[in-house]
């Protein structure tokens, strides 16, 4: 109830308010329930009461009065009206109005009566008492109250000293120190300390400071003292003990105290005993925590500026450097640390292994601040020993090894021992956490921990566990993987070089995946640095040091710093590797003598090497590309070197790195590849480069040993475990076939993906790098893997077109070599199961298992192209050209030869070296005798395996070319599908292609047309070139000189060309019916006419070099360039063309020099190689006849196309057949050949009087020609061919109808119409049509002067009205023949800028024509009669405008017609008679094929 007294209670106070006061006193008095409550309710009235008095409201004698009437009501009234007063004294003695002052004077003098003074002398103020009377002075009495009580709280009893008992102290002193060991116990002890106290009154508080003190002297008797002790505190309160201790703590607090380590001992025992608490000592110990938070701030300052130090580049003279480290040092000396007494207690609480308490004081301090005092780091060290132990005894101690074992603590309290791994969880990690780097104080114990991690992971890899203990361990593990993290690598880096450690170390890291290695270091090398003072200090001291040995690094001084080198790295490998390779990638002159170094490694560093270098590749913050954006940088260059180097030199892991590259891969990033590529070649000695010449390309044709002695630029000895370690390691990790697979997708994805916004250059780059990245790295595989590694990881040809999308010729090389270890496993097999050593039993054996392998892939190459390619091509000869490599196809004896020879030489040398010791001379001699018989023994393998091929070739054959189409069309499919994927593929595959096809020539394969294939091959390289890149542009020169070189051998001799292409299927110019009797010699192509024919491929050959070196785009003139140097041994052969190519080489230096050096340099190098080759070229009449050869012989005149002794029927039958399509189809035919693309099958319906008994045959072949024409050898074959159309008509119908007039002309088209038949009329096709066109030929050679419907006309009319013309046209040709000569080379020199004038209106009307039929695709065979003709037309016209073209004078040239007219005279009645007879034939045979 909240009592107050209401005004009304004052204004009548006689009359009511007394009273009611009074009675409200009483209520308050009696109520007794709420003492408190009703003590302040009473106060309060009180106040009020005598507040009003204060302020005047009511008399103090009134209030005197009715207060003496209160102060019967309870006892403790005086005492609450003394409160009353006191509180009213502070109040008015505040206040200014002196009235109010003495209103509360008066009142209390009032009510002296009620309060005794001495309850007011305690209550008021001393002036107010004064005021009153009650003392004379206020000053004496404060001074006598301080006295008393000076005198009670402060003055010391005399019996407490120890002068003036000394007898009951002495007692109690010889009761403590007695001897301990018999029955005395403490609670005797303690009775005996009782009867001491209460006999010599000695006080308590020092009885107990004696106790502590002698417990102190005798720590070994902590199981007397304690109980004792424990005892003892009932006696006294709680707190006292711990004031003791804290006063003696106290004691040594001065700067120049020290506290003893027994005072720590007994605070310690204590505390684990719970006598004391660790919050009420705390207090009273030295520094506080803020003075330690701030020295802990102030080391991290002080290191920083140390690194600053360290990293500034001071240019100070050696004194100022010297008296600055002298004031360090007396800055050292002076600044002694005070005494911290909480470090030595927590020490003195690991001692004696109280974990509970050392934990929490450590938590009040900064991370790791209390272990870095080496102390607490070894107190805590020594805490872990003894916990470890025992599981250390059983799991951790290696084998052999004695140990000392270290004996558990005494004290009960302390940690539990762990007894297995679990235990190590429950205190040991925790330990170790609190350790952090400081564990390096005790390398023993870091050895024991990492050993436990050992024995842990073995325990953990191992599957025998339930899937609880599963779930446990691997907490364990995550647990041991953050103690590793936090504590282990730390400590290495505090440790002082201590390689053991490393060692060790890396037992147990090689048992964790290289995943959680490689982050355990990123986080040692990123992060963990900046955690510590410490470590900040050694990371900088680490990087001064490394800046100094490398700027004294040379080639000269590896040894040494190689030795400063690995003493640096054993503590800190991840700051030193960075540095190192920093530099690396600046200076690459430092990669040998750096790699040289690193031979004082330990395991673990190499290790970390390995992830340094990833970290280094993977920098966001480096440009991989230089800043042209044409090159890739030189700093990823230097490393990838560094990689190929150090990983071939020591036993570093892969796994990290290959990851690495593939994951890039798998991002769409090629520029990595470039480690790969270096990895792979330094590792396995596999090398790719463009620049092999011929002899090593031969010795790479060979077996292994001999690709090792003669295929490489660099000695690859010693690389037997560097090469297993990288196969092991992609198989380990199943890298083997994701990284093929991802490298031949990621080809085209250079080109689509990642060359977006790229420079053409660099695209063109990155794309090689890919490839030959991919067919290094599947060299290296089809070498080292085992046959059934090999097949288990590479899956079926089919599917890894289809499924994983590669490329068909990158899938083909990589099954490659899974079918030939498939076939000879397979032979191996046979031949042990029937034991018949003839040859031929071999070879049949081998042609099974070769059926036996290979038909399941005949079938599973369907499916990679349309049904219709198979028409042409059988999946047979498809699979065989593709799994078929140059170690089948031919032995290189020469390679062979060369590399015994050379060992020979070598043998001699050592005999005649004397200075050589015995010994080695006899191991020496030992090793090139045994690689002479390997290569020997190789050899002899490689004949008998290539003989065994080609039998199975042989069988093969007939089977290979269908041909359903046409001839034209299988060559076409031939090119498309299998020759130019697989030229550009390597440099041994452009080899192997231009091999393959003068095999499947040698073999006289049915539907093969040689020269055909040649002819397609050469006659327009522009597009193929253009669309290369720099290597693949260079493997295509290589495929492009294999291919001359055969046919440069072909036309050097006549002997060997009848020998080798005389009566070969090949060379027929007369593609007859199918299955007529191709072994006519009149359908072959003579000696002679061949040699035109090469020379009109090197014609083409030059104007296609000219083209693309006109043109100014970089890439025609690069590649052109690269394929011309290739080329150079077998082309150019004749001086015009040399000349000509010369003069615009000459131009491209000029114009290149200033604006584009590389392109310059290449420029500059072929133009030399072309001048030393120059004396080896030689005039166009000795490269192929001009001149008449043998004028007697009216046939060899004639015989100027391809067409051998049956040409001039082949002419006449083209010329003729011309005549027989009316004026109107001709038309049409023109006008489809000017771009009526779409019409090509309506073109073989309008023209049915053009086509043969197989006209859709021809047809066929046609369109199918005219489109690989512009896939494969691009539009400007098509131009020419075009000419060749445009030209053919009017230019017939003059030969027809006007012979007589212009004989230059006729000579010269009678000339090119041979030549023209060479280059086309391979291109008709099948038996058939040669039959047929020579039925209609028989007709149309007697009515060359009728240009419209022949068909009217009988076939005897036909040859009486031909007779007189044919006679007239040989006459012509052997004039062309005349012309020609001088003529053919200079339309060639001048279409080439010679200096020779060319009409500008013919070259115009070329062009147009050229435009006119760009689009054309040979509507019909008719089309391809015109062809024929068109180009006879083209090169008459060239010739016809000429003005310097005759050589023979007016009258020679008519005597020479005179004889030439007799002759072909003669000539022609015989061969009339003859073709009549075959026509008879010829007729039958199409009839019966049409039916």
């Amino acid at each position: 109830m909240a009592a107050a007294l209401p005004a009304e209670w004052i204004k009548n106070w006689e009359k009511a308010g007394k009273n009611e006061f009074l009675q409200l006193c009483r209520t308050l008095s009696e109520n007794k329930s709420h003492d408190n409550v009703s003590f302040r309710d009473i106060q309060q009235v009180l106040y009020e009461l005598a507040y009003h008095v204060i302020r005047g409201n009511l008399k103090h004698d009134q209030a005197s009065n009715v207060l003496g009437d209160v102060i019967e009501l309870r006892e403790d009234m005086p005492s609450i009206l003394a409160d009353v007063f006191c509180i009213l004294d502070i109040e008015t003695s505040c206040l200014e109005e002196k009235s109010k002052r003495d209103h509360f004077t008066q009142l209390v003098l009032a009510c002296l009566y009620l309060v005794s003074d001495t309850v007011l002398k305690e209550r008021l103020d001393p002036e107010t008492l004064e005021s009153l009377g009650l003392i004379k002075q206020s000053q004496q009495f404060n001074q006598k109250s301080v006295k008393i009580k000076t005198k009670l709280f402060y003055k010391q009893q005399k019996f407490n000293l120890l002068r003036e008992e000394n007898e009951g102290y002495a007692k109690l002193i010889a009761e403590l120190g007695q001897d301990l060991s018999g029955n005395i116990t403490s609670d005797l002890i303690l009775e005996n300390i009782k009867s001491l106290i209460g006999c010599f009154n000695l006080d308590p508080n020092r009885v107990l400071d004696i106790i502590l003190e002698v417990y102190e002297c005798r720590p070994e008797y902590d199981d007397f003292f304690v109980p004792l002790i424990e005892s003892y505190m009932y006696m006294c309160e709680p707190q006292t003990l711990c004031h003791i201790l804290g006063f003696k703590f106290k004691f040594y607090q001065d700067p120049s105290g020290e506290t003893p380590p027994s005072l720590y001992r007994v605070a310690a025992v204590l505390l684990q005993h719970n006598l004391i608490d660790l919050e009420d000592l705390y207090v009273h110990l030295l520094p506080g925590d803020n003075a330690i938070i701030e020295e802990h701030k102030r080391e991290i300052v002080e290191a920083k500026q140390i690194v600053r130090k360290l990293t500034m580049v001071v240019l100070s003279s050696e004194k100022t450097e010297e008296k600055e480290k002298e004031k360090e040092k007396e800055e050292e000396k002076t600044e002694k640390p005070p005494d911290n007494q909480k470090l030595g207690l927590l020490e003195a609480l690991l001692k004696i292994g109280d974990w509970q308490h050392a934990q929490s004081i450590m938590d009040q301090m900064p991370p790791f601040y209390s272990t870095s005092h080496k102390p607490i780091a070894i107190a805590l060290c020594q805490l872990v020993h003894v916990t470890i132990e025992p599981l250390y005894r059983r799991v951790g101690v290696p084998k052999g090894a004695k140990g000392s074992p270290i004996s558990s603590l005494p004290n009960k309290r302390a940690p539990k021992q762990a007894d297995s791994f679990e235990d190590l969880r429950k205190e040991v990690f925790n330990m170790l956490c609190y350790l952090g780097p400081h564990l390096s104080h005790d390398p023993i114990l870091f050895a024991k921990v990492v050993r436990l991690g050992k024995a842990f992971m073995k325990e953990f890899q191992s599957d025998g566990s339930k899937q609880e203990d599963r779930e446990k361990m691997e907490i364990l593990f995550s647990c041991l993987l953050s103690i590793t993290d936090q504590v282990l690598l730390p400590s290495l880096s505090l440790m002082d070089c201590n390689a053991c450690m490393s060692e060790e170390l890396w037992g147990m890291f090689k048992t964790f995946p290289y995943q959680y290695r490689y982050r355990l270091y990123g986080q040692w090398k990123n992060e963990t640095y900046n955690s510590h003072p410490l470590l900040v200090k050694v990371k900088a001291q680490t990087i001064d040091r490394a800046k100094y040995i490398m700027k004294r690094l040379t080639k000269e001084n590896v040894k040494p710093s190689g030795r400063q080198i690995g003493k640096l790295s054993h503590s800190n490998p991840t700051i030193l590797f960075d540095y190192i390779l920093s530099q690396i990638q600046k200076y690459d002159n430092l990669i040998t003598p750096v790699v040289d170094s690193l031979k004082y490694l330990t395991s673990l560093n190499y290790d970390v090497l390995a992830y340094c270098i990833i970290e280094a590749l993977a920098n966001p913050e480096k440009e991989r590309m230089k800043h042209d954006d044409t090159t890739i940088s030189s700093w990823l260059q230097s490393l990838a070197s560094f990689c190929g180097a150090v990983f071939r030199k020591y036993p570093i892991e892969l796994a990290g790195l290959l990851q690495y590259v593939a994951n890039q891969l798998k991002a769409g990033k090629s520029f990595d590849l470039l480690i790969l590529k270096e990895v792979v070649q330094k590792m396995a000695g596999i090398e790719i480069t463009e620049e092999m010449t011929m002899e090593q390309l031969e010795a790479m044709t060979g077996g292994e040993q001999l690709k090792a002695e003669g295929g490489y630029f660099g000695q690859i000895r010693n690389t037997k475990k560097s090469s297993q370690r990288l196969k092991d390691a992609l198989l380990d990790h199943d890298l083997a076939l994701p990284l093929c697979l991802l490298m031949a997708q990621q080809r085209n994805g250079v080109i689509f993906q990642e060359g977006g916004e790229k420079h053409l250059k660099l695209v063109g780059k990155l794309y090689d790098q890919c490839h030959d990245t991919l067919v290094q790295f599947g060299g290296f595989l089809a070498s080292n893997l085992s046959t059934e590694d090999y097949i288990k990881r590479v899956p079926s040809i089919d599917v890894l077109c289809n499924e994983f999308h590669t490329p068909h010729d990158a899938a083909f090389f990589l099954s490659r070599p899974m079918y030939a270890h498939h076939i000879s496993s397979k032979y191996d097999e046979l031949k042990k199961a029937e034991k018949g050593n003839k040859q031929q039993h071999k070879v049949h054996k081998y042609i099974t298992s070769c059926e036996l392998v290979m038909a399941p892939v005949h079938d599973a190459v369907i499916s990679l192209h349309l049904p219709k390619v198979w028409d042409d091509i059988s999946p047979q000869f498809y699979a065989t050209f593709w799994s078929l490599t140059m170690y089948d196809l031919a032995v290189p004896h020469s390679s062979y030869d060369r590399e015994v020879n050379k060992l020979k030489v070598q043998m001699k040398a050592i005999d005649d070296n004397q200075e050589m010791p015995p010994n080695k001379k006899k191991k020496e001699k030992e090793r090139c005798t045994a690689l002479q018989d390997k290569l020997l023994e190789e050899e002899k393998k490689q004949l008998e395996h290539v003989q065994r091929v080609l039998q199975r070739l042989k069988l093969e054959k007939d089977n290979w070319l269908l041909a359903k189409s046409t001839k034209n069309e299988t060559i076409t499919k031939f090119l498309q599908l299998c020759i130019f994927p697989r030229c550009i593929f390597s440099a041994i595959d452009a080899v192997y292609c231009a091999h393959f096809v003068e095999l499947v020539h040698q073999q006289k394969t049915p539907n093969f047309s040689t020269l055909l294939c040649y002819d397609r091959v050469f006659s327009d390289i522009i597009y193929t070139v253009a669309s290369c890149t720099e290597n693949e542009a260079s493997r295509y020169g290589r495929f492009l000189c294999c291919m001359l070189e055969t046919v440069t051998r072909w036309h050097s001799d006549r002997v060997i060309y009848e020998k080798e292409c005389g009566n070969y299927p090949g060379f027929l110019t007369i593609l007859r019916a199918t299955g007529f009797d191709g072994g006519n010699k009149a359908d072959q192509l003579d000696y002679e006419n061949f040699r035109h024919v090469v020379h009109k491929w090197h014609y083409k050959l030059t104007k296609a070099s000219v083209h693309c070196l006109e043109t100014g785009e970089y890439t025609h003139i690069r590649n052109i360039l690269i394929v011309l140097t290739k080329i150079l041994p077998w082309y150019p052969k004749v001086l015009n063309l040399g000349q000509a190519l010369e003069r615009r080489v000459h131009k491209i230096c000029q114009e290149e020099k200033e604006k584009r050096p590389d392109l310059y340099a290449l420029a500059m190098g072929y133009s030399g190689q072309l001048k030393s080759r120059k004396p080896f070229m030689i005039p166009e009449n000795e490269f192929h006849h001009k001149d008449p050869p043998a004028r007697n012989a009216v046939a060899a005149t004639v015989q100027n196309g391809p067409g051998g002794a049956g040409m001039p029927t082949s002419l006449t039958i083209n010329t003729a057949k011309l005549e027989e399509s009316t004026a109107e189809e001709t038309e049409k035919l023109k006008e489809k050949s000017q771009g009526a693309v779409k019409v090509i099958n309506k073109a073989a319906n309008t023209t049915p009087k053009v086509t043969t008994s197989n006209g859709n045959s021809a047809s066929n072949s046609k369109i199918i020609k005219e489109k690989d024409d512009k896939e494969k050898s691009g539009k400007e074959k098509d131009k020419e061919k075009k000419e060749k159309i445009t030209a053919a008509t009017p230019e017939t119908k003059a030969l027809g109808k006007d012979g007589k007039d212009k004989p230059k002309e006729e000579r010269a088209n009678k000339d090119d119409k041979a030549r023209e038949i060479k280059e086309k009329t391979p291109k008709s096709d099948k038996e058939k049509e040669k039959a047929k066109k020579e039925e209609k030929a028989s007709k149309e050679e007697k009515s060359k002067t009728v240009v419209t419907t022949v068909e009217s006309k009988s076939a005897a009319e036909k040859e009486r009205e031909k007779e007189p013309s044919r006679e007239k046209d040989v006459v012509k040709d052997m004039k062309s023949k005349e012309i020609t000569k001088g003529g053919e080379k200079i339309p060639v020199a001048g279409s080439l800028k010679s200096p020779v004038p060319r009409s500008e209106t013919s070259e115009s009307e070329r062009e147009q024509k050229r435009r006119k039929v760009d689009t054309h695709s040979s509507p019909s065979h008719s089309s391809t009669v015109k062809d024929n003709l068109n180009e006879l037309k083209d090169s008459s016209a060239k010739h016809y405008i000429n003005h310097t073209t005759p050589t023979l004078s007016k009258s020679k040239e008519r005597e020479v017609d005179k004889k030439d007219l007799d002759k072909s005279r003669e000539r022609s009645r015989e061969r009339e008679k003859k073709e009549e007879k075959d026509r008879k034939d010829r007729k039958r045979v199409g009839e019966t094929s049409m039916n």
